[in-house]
């Protein structure tokens, strides 16, 4: 996931050529049935986890028994799904910040979260504080973390440029690994999109926090969906703008 690159390195008056190490970003073509239906930029680990949570929150797919096979091959993944009319009908959701393609919301078909979870508050600030310190993130600053947790602690971190990509991967890891996502919830270095808040609602993951900032329409999403947003959560502090309830204080 790193490379070592040359660069000229100011400070003051003074120049000096050095070698800095910066994150790897490479296509990754998604094929379905033979048909080419995305190509997305990505950081080159958790692939095959990648592709499986993509087309899950997509919609491409209601579950992993859905794919019947999945062979990823350099930059290519080839997909065979059992209902392949589906990609042709679905309909993606908002664009927003460093999200993919394509379009609208329809309001009307918003998945409900369905989930009786309640945390302590200490504990999501322990979880946001764990993944913020990843010795990628710290070499590179060029990251976005993302961890997926339950009530046991951490089930898995993933680590990407986009932090669509990296909910995705640890979505297509909890899908993989049959993991009850009702019980879980995730942690997340980056900003709260209207995407993230979808792709949470479409895995029925009832909490997301994150160190940074939310939006408006991630906060409308929670609300209509029953999902718990949680931003700014750093120190002893967190603003808790949805689903309250969740939050044991």
């Amino acid at each position: 996931m790193l490379k070592e690159v040359k660069c000229l390195k100011f400070h003051n008056s003074d120049s000096l050529e050095v070698k800095d190490v910066v994150v790897k970003e490479e296509p990754l073509s998604i094929f379905i049935n033979g048909r080419h239906f995305v190509t997305t930029m990505i950081s080159p680990e958790m692939k095959e986890e990648f592709v499986t949570g993509h087309l899950f929150t997509e919609g491409i797919i209601r579950g992993i028994e859905e794919m019947e096979s999945l062979l990823i091959e350099e930059n290519i993944a080839n997909v065979i799904i059992a209902r392949p009319l589906r990609v042709l009908a679905t309909r993606k959701h908002i664009v927003c910040g460093c999200g993919g393609g394509a379009s609208f919301l329809e309001e009307s078909k918003l998945p409900k979260i369905s989930s009786a979870m309640k945390i302590d508050a200490f504990d999501v600030l322990k979880c946001v504080k764990s993944i913020s310190g990843t010795d990628m993130h710290r070499i590179t600053g060029g990251v976005h973390v993302v961890g997926l947790f339950g009530k046991r602690g951490r089930l898995c971190i993933s680590e990407d440029i986009g932090r669509h990509n990296a909910l995705d991967k640890v979505i297509g890891y909890g899908l993989i690994n049959n993991i009850e996502f009702e019980d879980t919830f995730v942690a997340c270095t980056g900003r709260i999109s209207s995407e993230m808040a979808l792709k949470c609602a479409a895995a029925n993951i009832p909490l997301i926090a994150s160190r940074g900032a939310t939006t408006s329409m991630a906060i409308e999403i929670g609300e209509k969906t029953g999902l718990c947003i949680i931003g700014f959560a750093r120190g002893e502090r967190m603003n808790v703008y949805t689903g309250e309830k969740m939050i044991n204080c």
